[in-house]
């Protein structure tokens, strides 16, 4: 068998603005012109866009690849093109297996048929026989936790519940390849993470995952590749923490244009932020652990007594991770700097946000979120399971030595994980 699960080569996909798809054959673009002609021109005339443009990629069996982008940049076009669900306008690709999809909630269901009747509904699809299913209805039914309701029609499930038995069924029915898009957002945080674990297992058997988030800790953490669209073309193809990184950069840089308004007129206005040591090409992209000095630019436009100054940082959740806050500045006219020296800062990759406050004795003068976003950028030295992982990204190497042997011996000998 080949190596290759999937290839594509240049495939690209045209809409027509305001239609929508279907496929006609001969005779029915014949009728149409007979009936009515102008239609045919007025067809034509229509505006264009391409959804998708020259994506050529290869996956190898056994590859979980990451695919980000902004929305509209062309992930669900390929996915569908992928599935066969959508035809591509020019270019061509060859699946090598059984292909599982979950794009959109209850894709593939139907609506009057039970949960129960659905689960074999998608088994007889993905080409696989009745006692197959029924050796897996019973785990299958337990992930999505709707023993309850698995003999009511599907148009009486809640839009979660039709989740996760979509997502049970494409996970648990053993296909070799599975596509999985943006459905995780729909769920709650607990099934999110059994999700990611379940998709964990079904890579470590062997099998191929496409996997679309605009979570890129569940990218992190899945994926070992990542393909970045944006606006229909591959921007960039290669390994996760390099790729994730640069998008988050480059999302943060989208932001850094903007102004604060209204600095003239208040007491003061907080300007800007930077890594001023050290100084990297992006000077809010954190490349190491430490030591590093932020630098928030602050102006004054009157004199200001007895300033506490705040900063705090949250992660992507709007979890509360650090905060710091120096009291009894005085301020004159002007621009100033605040600068903060910290000796590490041992985040896990990813995008966090800093705020920033300014009171004086009269209440609150600023209260800024800061942009663009701090990315970190370091190399992941956390636990591979998410739950375990944490916050914190601290470097740590591990000696494994007989008993007796000297600290400083073992570790010069016998390190493994060494950072």
């Amino acid at each position: 068998m080949s190596e290759i699960a999937i290839r594509a080569e240049r495939l690209s996909k045209r809409y027509r603005i305001g239609e929508l798809e279907r496929y006609r054959a001969l005779r029915d673009l014949i009728a149409q012109a007979v009936r009515a002609p102008w239609t045919l021109l007025k067809l034509e005339k229509k505006e264009t866009f391409w959804a998708l443009k020259d994506v050529s990629l290869e996956v190898k069996h056994g590859e979980v690849l990451g695919l980000i982008g902004r929305n509209g940049a062309g992930k669900t076009t390929l996915l569908k093109i992928l599935s066969r669900i959508t035809r591509p306008t020019t270019g061509w690709a060859e699946i090598h297996g059984r292909v599982g999809s979950l794009l959109e909630v209850g894709t593939g269901f139907h609506p009057e048929l039970t949960g129960r009747e659905n689960v074999f509904l998608s088994g007889a699809i993905l080409g696989m026989r009745k006692r197959e299913i029924d050796r897996k209805f019973d785990e299958i039914v337990a992930f999505a936790e709707v023993e309850k309701f698995i003999d009511t029609p599907l148009k009486h499930y809640s839009t979660g519940m039709q989740m996760r038995l979509a997502f049970a069924v494409a996970a648990h029915l053993e296909p070799e390849i599975l596509l999985v898009d943006e459905v995780l957002a729909v769920g709650d945080a607990e099934f999110q993470k059994k999700c990611l674990g379940k998709m964990q297992d079904v890579s470590r058997s062997g099998r191929t995952i496409i996997f679309v988030s605009h979570q890129m800790n569940q990218i992190r953490r899945l994926c070992e590749r990542v393909l970045w669209i944006d606006a229909g073309r591959v921007r960039h193809d290669g390994p996760t923490a390099e790729i994730t990184a640069n998008y988050e950069a480059a999302s943060s840089a989208r932001l850094e244009s903007q102004d604060r308004f209204d600095g003239l007129r208040a007491k003061a206005r907080f300007q800007r932020w930077e890594i001023l040591e050290p100084r990297g090409e992006l000077p809010y992209v954190l490349q190491s652990f430490g030591p590093l000095i932020l630098k928030v630019t602050l102006l004054v436009n009157q004199p200001l007594r007895n300033v506490q100054y705040g900063m705090v940082l949250y992660n992507t959740d709007r979890q509360l991770l650090w905060g710091t806050e120096t009291n009894g500045l005085q301020l004159e006219p002007g621009d100033h700097q605040i600068l903060c020296k910290v000796s590490t800062l041992p985040l896990r990759p990813g995008a966090y946000s800093w705020r920033v406050t300014l009171y004086d004795d009269n209440g609150l003068l600023d209260d800024w979120e800061c942009v663009p976003e701090l990315v970190v950028a370091t190399k992941p030295m956390a636990h591979s399971k998410d739950e375990w992982a944490g916050f914190l990204n601290i470097p740590c190497s591990f000696s494994v030595s007989p008993t007796g042997v000297g600290v400083e011996e073992s570790f010069a000998k016998d390190t493994i994980g060494r950072p």
